[in-house]
């Protein structure tokens, strides 16, 4: 294995990394911006507010992109597998 194909598979590997967290992450951004605003606009000023409606989002995203996520994660297994045989 050269470097070039060490680089790719690290690269691939980032990618899947960013992939995979990515779905959850936004939609944990998108519920703490808006109970910020809700927060701002309502004047209630309780810190942990926030984080019920988050656990809540991120399993529910969890649960719906699952499959999508097991899938990739298995796509790029087989990618290794089939990289591991080649050599």
């Amino acid at each position: 294995m050269n470097a070039n194909q060490v680089v790719d598979l690290a690269r691939d590997a980032i990618f899947l990394a960013v992939a995979l967290s990515a779905p959850v992450m936004i939609a944990g951004l998108v519920v703490g911006v808006l109970v910020g605003l809700f927060q701002a606009l309502t004047q209630i000023q309780e810190a942990t507010l926030v984080y019920a409606p988050k656990i809540l989002v991120v399993f529910i995203t969890l649960l719906f992109f699952l499959p999508l996520m097991g899938r990739m994660m298995g796509d790029f297994m087989q990618k290794i597998a089939a990289r591991i045989v080649g050599l």
